[in-house]
């Protein structure tokens, strides 16, 4: 239960909605709307990349959320989108018709994550934080991004004018809108896109038509495949960095630290949601810095608004016909989104290095960072019978058995380095 935030109409200018309060019921739905709009681009993007069902994607991503907030006990705010950590082995198992595979993959990653939780709820977080400090991190979020660089150009050169012009809205809103619609510019970008699209004749709702417009999801069921998982567990990393992260952004905006003590129940739900989510056909999930942006926009934190949202969500998975809708998204559309947006998640990485003022004059550090981002860029695959290990995960263990090698051998003990702290979400 929630209590009613002053009179429940307004919000002083210097005041912040608690976790824990709520406003008027009609403006809490309001701010529930505003986290669907803001998760809607990149948590849909996910499964149309992927090739994965995207009213299931969207259904988990509404249960995750309910399922997080119920067991962070409603104290952090948070809405569980899809993560795009997964894209690159999900996107080669799925194009070679192996969704029951890449399922059992996600699956299998949200069981570590979810243990990884436990652990951190039994131990504390510090260990984490030397396992991955932000040099560490910085490269890992990066390279994630960069790394579907790729991917992003060969959709671009399909439609190199529609995909221009998406990329262009995109750009322009960022500049010219303010306050929250500026923080929409992806999503305005794809609406003109598909617009444009439209009327120069290049959409086809065949199967928009014959869609139902009521229906469960699309439930899969996923295939014991050990050989995939060299491709996935290493992901787990980027999981508990994003996921971390959000806990540390909560506690700072809010001026609550005592938040940060629910980082194992944060790793433990996105652990569990994700599992649920691999085991019966969605997309993994993760916190989502978008409405880490709709919260700061607001200073509403309340997670009434996220109860909200999470049902809302799960309520447009139940149209098959809106499913078919995002499908027809054209690959010009896709691609200038996805020069913007694959970018910016690299730049994540960037930013967690500036903010934590991590110093590349450093040895350990430049080649920990330079070589996982040209094996991760690189797309570095290395094969050993079945087992296919690809560069977002060689490149993310690299990054920490580097770090961690060249710390032991490194024969000045008081270097810079180890005054660092570990703040991604800063």
């Amino acid at each position: 239960m929630w209590t009613l935030h002053g009179d429940g109409q307004n919000v002083k200018p210097d005041a912040i909605v608690m976790p824990e309060e709520r406003l008027s019921w009609p403006r809490t739905l309001g701010f529930g709307a505003q986290h669907v709009v803001a998760m809607f681009g990149a948590t849909f993007l996910v499964p149309i990349l992927t090739g994965m069902p995207p009213t299931t994607t969207l259904f988990f991503s509404g249960f995750g959320t309910l399922l997080f907030l119920a067991i962070t006990r409603g104290r952090l705010p948070s809405y569980l989108g899809s993560s795009f950590a997964f894209i690159a082995p999900v996107q080669a198992l799925v194009a070679d018709g192996d969704m029951g595979a890449a399922l059992f993959g996600i699956m299998c990653t949200g069981v570590l994550l979810a243990i990884i939780g436990f652990v951190v709820q039994a131990t504390g977080s510090r260990w984490l934080d030397a396992l991955m400090p932000p040099v560490v991190t910085g490269a890992i979020v990066a390279l994630i991004g960069f790394a579907l660089a790729g991917a992003a150009t060969t959709n671009y050169a399909v439609a190199p004018w529609l995909a221009t012009l998406t990329l262009a809205v995109i750009c322009l809103s960022a500049v010219v809108l303010r306050g929250f619609a500026a923080r929409l510019s992806i999503l305005f970008g794809m609406v003109v896109g598909y617009a444009a699209a439209a009327i120069s004749g290049q959409l086809d709702f065949g199967n928009v038509e014959k869609a139902a417009c009521f229906g469960l999801p699309d439930f899969h069921t996923p295939t014991a495949d050990w050989s995939v998982l060299p491709m996935f567990l290493p992901i787990v990393l980027a999981l508990v960095a994003e996921n971390v992260g959000h806990v540390r952004s909560v506690a700072h905006l809010t001026g609550r630290p005592a938040i940060n003590d629910e980082s194992g129940r944060a790793l433990i739900a996105d652990g569990l949601a994700t599992t649920l989510a691999g085991g019966f056909g969605g997309s993994a999930t993760t916190t989502y810095g978008e409405n880490i942006g709709v919260m700061t926009a607001t200073r509403v934190f309340s997670t009434a608004a996220y109860v909200v949202a999470g049902v809302v969500a799960m309520l447009l998975s139940l149209s098959p016909k809106f499913g078919a809708l995002l499908m027809t998204i054209p690959e010009g559309v896709i691609g200038g989104v996805t020069v913007a947006l694959y970018g910016l998640i690299g730049l994540i990485g960037v930013r967690i290095w500036m903010d934590n003022r991590v110093d590349f004059a450093n040895p350990v550090n430049m080649y920990t960072a330079a070589a996982a981002l040209i094996i991760g860029i690189g797309n570095l695959t290395l094969t050993s019978g079945d087992v296919s290990v690809a560069g977002i995960t060689l490149g993310s263990v690299a990054a920490i058995v580097i770090y961690h090698v060249m710390r032991v051998l490194q024969r000045d003990p008081d270097a810079e380095l180890s005054k660092e702290t570990f703040d991604p979400g800063a």
